[in-house]
């Protein structure tokens, strides 16, 4: 059975190229599209693009619209067959203009990935976000138990999350060096910090409690002088696994290396939610925690402003539109409270 076409591997790594050095995609994203397009290939049977005609198109959405995820065994939602249809549709408009290419497919070829204007405004349809709230964060955290180094790094990680605002793929990244916990911000240094956009910027702690930044402070603190380590260090070092005796893998204590992406960290907080008997709330969610709370405390547009670039946002806008939705539990309050004046 074939599983590829050695024409096609050596279109895609020039696409492949294309997105990273033109248009600045991250790893992240080449992921995605690398699975779009392993999806069409599979369904054509690995045939070569240029063979490429549209009832392929109009055969593979009627393919996909049926298949069932691997992991849910449920149908693909409109978003997921949105967001494949599109990568696909973006790599035939820049193979239509591609040597070898140009004489077999048209750029209007690559219009019948498009999704039809109805599943296309289910895909795109706004959705509430789960956000905790700030007491559900800190009952997490104090459920959390700091007996050893391991369970005190994790409690302080989430700690640090709703403190910083930081994303995780920063938080993986941090260096002692680049936390002041007398002045009480963090250096999100593009040249060392994974950043969004590689975007360098300075954020204050949050007022987010007391209680909250006193564990961010011991587990520097403890980093820095009971285990002496220096500025290059890692904020949140990585779980060193070892052989032990039994010939098994076991934690023996913290790495002193980061973690080499973020989904360890992501772990925690799975882990530390289940633990307090709490629906999973992701780091990123964190970050609307503090934009709801920003719009709540904030008492003019300066001090709004100063929220708004403490989370790394330049445009004050990005915070309200993106990130401070209102509840639907809260929209009803509000409403309500009007309707009583």
């Amino acid at each position: 059975m074939k599983t590829h076409d050695p024409q096609n591997e050596r279109i895609k790594r020039a696409y492949f190229t294309y997105l990273i050095e033109a248009q600045g995609f991250s790893e992240a994203t080449l992921d995605g599209v690398a699975k779009a397009l392993n999806r069409f290939e599979t369904y054509t049977r690995f045939r070569d693009f240029k063979a490429f005609h549209i009832e392929q198109a109009k055969g593979f959405k009627a393919y996909l619209s049926e298949h069932q995820s691997l992991r849910s065994k449920e149908r693909l939602s409109k978003a997921t067959l949105y967001a494949t249809l599109s990568a696909l549709k973006r790599f035939f408009l820049w193979l239509a203009g591609q040597p070898g290419y140009k004489s077999r497919i048209s750029y209007s070829d690559a219009e019948y990935f498009n999704l039809s204007a109805k599943d296309t405004r289910i895909a795109k349809a706004h959705r509430e976000a789960r956000v905790p709230t700030l007491e559900q964060i800190r009952h997490a955290i104090r459920t959390m138990p700091a007996t050893t180094e391991i369970e005190r790094r994790d409690r302080a990680l989430i700690g640090f999350t709703i403190l910083t605002g930081a994303r995780d793929g920063a938080i993986a990244s941090f260096k002692l060096k680049h936390i002041d916990i007398d002045q009480g911000w963090v250096d999100q240094d593009a040249r060392q910090v994974n950043t969004k956009f590689s975007k360098s910027f300075a954020t204050w702690f949050f007022p987010v409690g007391d209680d909250i930044r006193q564990i961010v402070v011991d587990w520097v603190n403890y980093l820095r002088r009971e285990k002496l380590w220096g500025l290059d260090d890692p904020l949140f070092p990585a779980t060193k696994i070892v052989v032990g005796v039994t010939r098994h893998f076991e934690v023996s204590g913290l790495d002193r290396k980061h973690w080499s992406s973020a989904g360890p960290i992501r772990a925690v907080f799975k882990y530390a939610f289940a633990a307090a008997s709490l629906p999973y709330f992701n780091p990123h969610s964190f970050r609307k925690t503090l934009a709801l709370l920003g719009a709540q405390i904030c008492k003019s547009p300066e001090e709004y402003k100063a929220w708004s670039q403490n989370l790394g946002h330049e445009n004050v806008l990005t915070t309200f539109s993106s990130y401070g939705d209102v509840g639907s539990h809260r929209q009803a309050e509000i409403i309500r409270a009007l309707g009583i004046r």
